[in-house]
Formats: C-alpha cells, structure tokens, sequence
C-alpha cells in the first residue's frame, strides 16, 4: 500500500472513530453546541478525505462508486487488499 493510501485511512479511520464516539455522546446530550461543531468538524475532515481517497484509489463504499454506463464498484481493489495481491 503506498504511503498516500495509507495516510489516507489512517485520517479516514480516526475521524470515523471520533464520529462515531461523539455520535454516541449527543445522543444522550444533544444540544451540547460544542459537541456537534466538533461532530460537523470531524464530519468535513472525512468527507474530504473519502473524497481524495476515491478520486485516488478508487471507492471505498458503494455510494462512492461514480458510475458512467457501467457498474465500477469492482474495477479496483478492495480497501483491505494490498498491493502485490
């Protein structure tokens, strides 16, 4: 895996995580206003990334698959697939 490709999912899975764990916190404080700036914070941070990450690598889920013609979900590697596999 190249060194882009794996900045990239190392920033992709630790705003994940934090999503997810500050997703968790609003639901039993939702409208504590610093919680959802850091949660639309982290939200851009990922959305840039799978972004970059697509346009790069290809998609890393089925909604990111731009599709002209043809279904290309399967065109490219699988996320967790090495190179040289």
């Amino acid at each position: 895996m190249s060194i882009e490709k794996e900045k990239l999912m190392k920033v992709i899975n630790t705003v994940s995580f934090a999503i997810n764990d500050i997703n968790l916190y609003l639901d039993t404080h939702p409208t504590d206003q610093e919680a959802l700036a850091q949660y639309e914070r982290y939200k851009t941070v990922r959305q840039q990334a799978v972004k970059e990450y697509t346009a790069n690598f290809g998609p890393l889920t089925a909604d990111n698959v731009v599709s002209t013609g043809k279904w290309a979900w399967v065109k490219t590697p699988w996320p967790w697939e090495t190179e040289g596999n």
